[in-house]
C-alpha cells in the first residue's frame, strides 16, 4: 500500500484510483477499492481525503470507511469544491478518536466554522487543529472560541490567513489560556494590527505552556510590540517568537531589546523585513 510523504494513506474517489495505484499491481476497479479498505482497517494512522469534484464525491463510502478506523487517528481533509462545509463536518463528526485535524485551504468560511464547532465538541482527544486559509472571520472565531475552551488536550493551533482582525483575535485571546497544554499558536497574516496585539497580550500572560508563537505579517508596528512586550516576560515557556513583516522599525527593536533579558527560554526571534536598520540591530545586540 502506498503512503503519502507524511506516512499517511491517500484515499481517492474510485474514478481517480488509476492515477495513483501502481500499474504493476495489476488490479483495478473493485479489487483496488477492497485493497484500499483492507489497508485502511489494518494500517492507517493518518487518512487524507481528496475531493476532486462534486460528481465524484461519495460521502457515504468515506463515512463507512472512517467508522471502521482505529482510534487516535490523524485526518487531513481537502475539498476542492467550495461550500462543502456540511460534508466536511459530517466526516469529522465520525472521528471520535481524532487527535490531528487538518482542514487548511478549504475556504470553509463563517458557515463552515459553525458546522465545525458543533462537531468538535465531541473530539475530546484533539491535540492538533490546522484551519489556515479558511476565511472564517470574526464570527467564525467566536464560534470556535466556545469550543476551544473545552479542548483541554489542544497543543497546536494554526489559524493563519483567516481574516480574524483585532476583534477575532480578541475573542480567541479570552479563551486560549484555558487550553491548558497549548504549545504552538499560529495567528500570522490576520491583519490584527496594534489593537489586536493589545488584545492578544491580555490573554498571553496566562498561557504558561506556550512555546511557539507566530504573529508574522500582522502590521502590529512598534506600538503593538510595546503592548506585547509587557507580557513576554510572563511567557516562561516561550522558545520561538515570529514577528517578521510587521513594520516595527528601530523603535520596536529597541522595545524588544529592553525585555528580552526576561525571556529566559527564548531561543529564536524572527524579525525579518521590519526595517530595524543599524540602530535597531545595535539595540538588540545590547
Amino acid at each position: 500500500m502506498q503512503t503519502n510523504a507524511h506516512g499517511g494513506l491517500l484515499l481517492l474517489p474510485p474514478a481517480l484510483l488509476g492515477h495513483v495505484w501502481p500499474p504493476e499491481r495489476g488490479v483495478t476497479g473493485l479489487r483496488v477499492c477492497k485493497q484500499l479498505r483492507r489497508d485502511l482497517m489494518l494500517n492507517c494512522s493518518r487518512i487524507t481525503l481528496v475531493q476532486k469534484s462534486r460528481s465524484t464525491l461519495n460521502q457515504s463510502t468515506c463515512l463507512e470507511d472512517i467508522r471502521r478506523l482505529p482510534q487516535h487517528m490523524k485526518v487531513s481533509l481537502r475539498w476542492k469544491e467550495k461550500n462543502e462545509a456540511t460534508k466536511l463536518a459530517a466526516v469529522v463528526e465520525e472521528c471520535k478518536g481524532l487527535t490531528h485535524l487538518d482542514l487548511s485551504g478549504n475556504n470553509i468560511g463563517t458557515e463552515g466554522a459553525g458546522h465545525l464547532a458543533a462537531v468538535l465538541r465531541g473530539c475530546k482527544a484533539l491535540t492538533h487543529l490546522d484551519l489556515r486559509g479558511n476565511a472564517i472571520g470574526v464570527e467564525g472565531a467566536e464560534m470556535l472560541a466556545g469550543v476551544l475552551e473545552e479542548c483541554k488536550a489542544m497543543a497546536h493551533l494554526t489559524l493563519c490567513s483567516n481574516r480574524l482582525g483585532a476583534q477575532g483575535v480578541g475573542v480567541l485571546a479570552r479563551v486560549l489560556w484555558k487550553c491548558e497544554v497549548l504549545a504552538r499558536l499560529d495567528l500570522s497574516t490576520n491583519r490584527i494590527g496594534v489593537e489586536g496585539a493589545g488584545r492578544l497580550a491580555e490573554g498571553m500572560g496566562k498561557c504558561t505552556t506556550l512555546a511557539c508563537l507566530d504573529l508574522s505579517e500582522n502590521s502590529i508596528g512598534a506600538v503593538g510590540v510595546r503592548r506585547l512586550a509587557r507580557v513576554l516576560g510572563d511567557c516562561k515557556a516561550l522558545t520561538r517568537l515570529d514577528l517578521s513583516v510587521n513594520a516595527i522599525g528601530a523603535e520596536g527593536a529597541g522595545i524588544l531589546a529592553d525585555v528580552l533579558g526576561n525571556c529566559t527560554a527564548l531561543a529564536r526571534l524572527d524579525l525579518r523585513q521590519n526595517s530595524i536598520g543599524a540602530e535597531g540591530a545595535d539595540s538588540l545586540a545590547g
